[in-house]
């Protein structure tokens, strides 16, 4: 217990500032975890990691004095109370959390151009030529990573303190009131959701080297632009010499239009171009194993025009960006991946690490050059095995990565109809392909069956699609819990059961936003309609941006109806592998007549209860109920191990 000599005057605890320096030394790669995990993830990992430690460093106060009244955040009797040793740490996890979720406020009438005023203030650590990030993890790290970024700060504090730091779920709700959040509940409740399978997987990966901000790799800047910058200062400290001893010979400033010295752009002979048979000898299988290809790879002209047009593009160049990517020139470390003549144009295809740019410019003059660009960050083998080369007349072409041994077309509407072989030339380029109509009737859906190579993986094969943007999107399914069947894992959607069910969801495709990495459809349960109906199925259909934030959409299809969309919600974790707790409902019409309100549940729920103009519960994962068509009502589910989980969305029927 606390001693009452502890104790200030008005109640507050009372501890030394030698008792808190100790707790921030004892927790400070979790309080560095704590603050690069709530820090707004638009910042560069480099700028986390330096903001993340600096904000831990700032947490103790400036003054010398060793005893001082410090709070703590309100403590509740039982085993998770705080004994006295450990009320340092408490109070200097406070001072990070506030911190860092006041990083990104700005005072009203703050430019919004302008970064918030605590990122201009000075801070220590400063690191000068290195770039400071935490080691790559694997693909459930950056899953996890993508699935915190569609969310509040409030939510990701909360899911690092009860997940990563094992706190109580009432202390975590006072630390985040303490700290400013003004609904820690609702905060709370959110992370509860964005979980894996297990707590313990969890805690795992969180506690992994990619959110680690204390065990970093390091990369130097760009050294020949900071060579070039160090030129160009030299040249600026000489001009200035000579215009301050002409100034005082003449008495006249110089002409502020003089020429500048410029830094020099990227080159064709910059261009990174990696061996041809890097893809079979790596661990990292993505767009930075692609070996230069195409008729022209040798031509400078041509990528000098490509690289300068990227840089400062010409009046008339048509340019086009996926959402949320940076258009800015190209750095030094850029990549060829091709340069050759397809349908007529000269096409050139560059990866810098983040983004894939085409440059198009047609073979006969007359009409203006291309510039597209496209975040293409963290790709594997799927969704780095194509890139769009080109789309003409209602028909696209793809490169294929060096991994991929054989190509064929499919239907997705027609999922009983056998695969049909595409041509793959020498360089890599498929045939023509048809891709899906925006507007005209949704009467065909065509899809790229890709089989990888053995060299790499185990040989396997799995469907893209495209929807429009330079990179074809990969398409997953994952069938109904039952028969024995482990959690949710999402597998190719090439098997019949799978086409089956893409069969009904595919012209709902042509809904979704830009920038589309992956789309997961996920059969989350099968219901008994009542009156003897049939079943029907609820799906549960994610996509996943580059950017990271995914949207979701609910689908209700029963026997001999339309598949239905009955909710939806954008940058969520739901249906995604840290958000495998479901809960939906529905209107449905018997043939009768008579109405009811549906509801289903993922694998976890354990039973559904409704509230609002209908009132019922249900153990189990499904519920059915009579109910007046259009009734307004709220549906939460109860989880296996206590938990709950409120209904995704708003339902978005009449």
């Amino acid at each position: 217990m606390v001693t009452p000599q502890r104790r200030s005057p008005d109640g507050r605890e009372r501890i030394t500032l030698d008792e808190a320096e100790a707790g921030l030394v004892e927790h400070y790669t979790a309080l560095v975890r704590l603050a690069y995990l709530t820090l707004p993830p638009s910042l560069s990992r480099h700028r986390r990691v330096l903001a993340a430690h600096g904000l831990v460093q700032r947490a103790l106060p400036g003054s010398r004095l060793r005893k001082t009244t410090l709070r703590v955040p309100a403590q509740r009797p039982g085993p998770a109370r705080l004994g006295p040793e450990r009320l340092g740490p408490a109070w200097v996890r406070e001072r990070v959390l506030r911190a860092a979720l006041r990083y990104e406020r700005r005072p009203r009438r703050w430019p919004r151009s302008l970064p918030p005023p605590r990122a201009l203030r000075p801070m220590l650590p400063v690191v000068w030529g290195l770039r400071l990030f935490p080691r790559a993890g694997g693909r459930e790290e950056i899953a996890l990573g993508q699935a915190l970024a569609g969310l509040s700060a409030d939510v990701r504090a909360a899911f690092v303190l009860s997940r990563a730091d094992e706190l109580p779920d009432a202390q975590v709700r006072a630390l985040l009131g303490a700290a400013g959040v003004g609904h820690p509940d609702r905060a709370l409740r959110v992370a509860r959701q964005l979980d894996a399978p297990a707590v313990s997987a969890a805690q795992t990966l969180l506690r992994s080297a990619e959110f680690n901000a204390c065990s970093v790799q390091t990369r130097p800047t760009d050294l020949l632009r900071r060579r070039q910058r160090y030129r160009l200062a030299g040249a600026v400290t000489a001009v200035v010499a000579v215009g301050a001893l002409v100034l005082t010979a003449t008495g006249s400033a110089p002409d502020p239009r003089a020429a500048r010295p410029a830094v020099g752009p990227v080159t064709a002979a910059d261009l990174v171009r990696t061996p041809r048979t890097e893809w079979a000898d790596t661990s990292r299988v993505d767009f930075t194993a692609w070996p230069p290809r195409g008729s022209r790879a040798g031509d400078r002209d041509l990528l000098d025009r490509a690289l300068a047009t990227w840089s400062r593009p010409p009046r008339g160049t048509r340019l086009s960006r996926t959402p949320g990517t940076f258009t800015g020139p190209p750095p030094y470390g850029t990549q060829l991946l091709y340069a050759g003549e397809v349908d007529g144009n000269a096409v050139v295809l560059l990866h810098d690490g983040l983004r894939t740019v085409r440059y198009s410019e047609p073979l006969s003059p007359g009409r203006p050059a291309t510039l597209g660009f496209a975040r293409t960050d963290s790709s594997d083998v799927t969704t780095a095995a194509a890139l769009v080369v080109s789309r003409t007349r209602g028909a696209a072409r793809y490169l294929t990565a060096p991994w991929i041994a054989g190509a064929a077309t499919r239907d997705l509407l027609r999922p009983d109809l056998p695969a049909q072989p595409l041509r793959i030339s020498a360089e890599g380029i498929t045939e023509p392909l048809p891709v899906p109509a925006a507007s005209a009737p949704c009467d065909s859906w065509p899809a790229l069956r890709l089989r990888s190579s053995a060299r790499i993986v185990e040989q396997h094969t799995f469907l893209v699609t495209d929807l429009g943007g330079p990179v074809p999107t990969h398409l997953t399914y994952t069938p109904p819990p039952g028969g024995g069947a482990p959690a949710r894992q999402p597998r190719e959607a090439t098997g019949p059961a799978a086409l089956a069910s893409w069969a009904r969801t595919a012209c709902h495709l042509a809904g979704l936003p830009d920038g589309v990495r992956a789309v997961s459809l996920w059969d989350f349960a099968v219901q008994a309609l009542p009156e003897g109906a049939g079943r029907a199925v609820w799906s549960c259909v994610r996509a996943d941006t580059w950017r990271g934030p995914g949207e979701v959409s609910v689908r209700f299809t029963a026997p001999g109806a339309a598949t239905r969309v009955v909710a939806r919600e954008r940058s969520t974790a739901a249906c995604g592998r840290f958000g495998q707790h479901v809960v939906a409902s529905a209107g449905w019409r018997a043939k009768s007549g008579h109405t009811y309100l549906l509801a289903a549940g993922s694998r976890a729920v354990t039973g559904i209860e409704v509230t609002g103009a209908v009132r019922a519960s249900e153990e189990g994962r499904v519920l059915a109920v009579r109910a007046p068509a259009g009734a307004r009502v709220q549906v939460g589910a109860r989880l296996a191990g206590g938990g709950e989980a409120a209904e995704i969305g708003h339902s978005t029927e009449d």
